[in-house]
């Protein structure tokens, strides 16, 4: 029974979520509460339906470590082939070396 109060409250969030979506709010804004949803989602998934609330606590610091790891190669790997890695090169590095010309 607990366990479908815990998915009936995720329904609500989910439902906010969506409304939120489509309100004429700042693009801050919205963006900031769909991630304070999302994440009080994610905690109610973790701990109670992955059970890290009643394990032990070296095992929820093992999942907890896992999560900072992936989160940090996320951002690296976004950092790294994000949209300002993708521009196109610039007329002047595309020309050949000035000493490259000089060698015929």
């Amino acid at each position: 029974m607990f366990f479908v109060q815990i998915a009936m409250l995720l329904a609500v969030i989910t439902g906010l979520e969506l409304v939120t979506v489509y309100l004429p709010f700042m693009k801050w804004l919205l963006v900031t509460v769909l991630v304070v949803l999302s994440t009080v989602k994610f905690m109610f998934v973790i701990f109670y339906f992955m059970h890290l609330r009643w394990d032990k606590a070296f095992c929820t610091i093992l999942f907890f470590i896992g999560l900072v790891l992936a989160g940090g190669t996320m951002w690296a790997l976004l950092k790294l082939f994000g949209a300002e890695a993708s521009k196109p090169l610039s007329s002047a590095m595309m020309d050949p070396p000035a000493a490259v010309l000089r060698v015929s």
